[in-house]
């Protein structure tokens, strides 16, 4: 069984389900409101776990009601969470998200997730030197990111970067990431005054540029190529990027070659999004294998 390590947020996720967007100082009337675990750190370690890898999150919550159904929730999908710590002084992470006209808006408020500095990555150093694949993303701080992928590629160990939400990312750690898996909005602030023809050329089979039901591009050393994604009715795309970089992370890192590893990542990410809440789609390896 390969080993994951999630270096990433939990947050609840306040879902309003919605005929339409409001405009600027307009009051509509929703069609439902949920709550359920989401952060993008922890959206990637359940869709790990779920399909078939070890994993272990590192991670904070508060320590209030939902830090503890977001642990429970953990428990309850295989998750290890040694490292994931309730933090006293700041509530848990949220997420509030607006789901119309088929698709989703997202403001989110960072909460313990801040907790998650460098040196708390300290403390968990040794489940780091033992994964087959990290995965970090940007829900928190910067100088985090940074020291994890500083550690990883130190080590040679493989880490894959999803660079969401978009912020800008030091050329340091672009050429220190084994992966980086933006989408389009976030390829323009990664790769800022580059189009991103030329950014997947310059960093072949390292830069993959998700384009949502289209698929994934990325340069093989030769020429472009995209991988198709497979067509689907949407119910809730929250969560499909998750969905695809844990699968991805999944597939690499049990030797599979990128072209079957991109297909797979494509096809759980298409399974996710046919089920409402973002963990509420993410497929089992079963059902991924299933529908390949």
């Amino acid at each position: 069984m390969t080993k994951i390590v999630v270096v990433g947020s939990s947050s609840m996720d306040l879902v309003v389900t919605a005929h339409k967007r409001p405009e600027k100082g307009e009051t509509i009337l929703g069609q439902s409101f949920k709550t359920v675990p989401g952060g993008k750190g922890a959206n990637q370690a359940v869709a790990a776990s779920r399909l078939g890898a070890e994993v272990h999150m590192i991670g904070c919550v508060g320590e209030d009601e939902f830090g503890k159904i977001i642990l429970d929730n953990f428990k309850k999908n295989g998750v290890h969470t040694n490292y994931v710590k309730p933090v006293t002084h700041i509530e848990t992470g949220t997420a509030h998200i607006t789901l119309a006209e088929g698709d989703n808006s997202i403001i989110v408020v960072e909460g313990a997730n801040q907790c998650v500095t460098p040196d708390y990555i300290d403390n968990a150093l040794e489940v780091i030197l033992s994964a087959d694949m990290v995965l970090i993303q940007q829900e928190t701080p910067e100088e985090t990111v940074e020291y994890v992928v500083q550690i990883c590629h130190e080590k040679g160990i493989p880490l894959l970067l999803n660079p969401a939400p978009a912020r800008p990312v030091s050329q340091a750690v672009i050429e220190m990431a084994t992966y980086l898996t933006p989408n389009e909005t976030e390829a323009g602030v990664l790769f800022a005054g580059e189009e991103p023809k030329e950014a997947m050329k310059k960093y072949p089979n390292k830069v993959f540029i998700t384009e949502g039901k289209k698929g994934v591009r990325f340069h093989d050393g030769e020429k472009e190529v995209l991988v198709p994604s497979y067509p689907v009715e949407a119910v809730d795309t929250t969560g499909a990027g998750d969905t695809f970089n844990a699968a991805f992370a999944v597939a690499l890192s049990e030797g599979k070659g990128l072209q079957d590893s991109l297909a797979f990542a494509n096809r759980a990410a298409s399974l996710s999004v046919t089920k409402f809440g973002a963990q509420g789609g993410m497929p089992t390896r079963a059902e991924v294998e299933g529908s390949l």
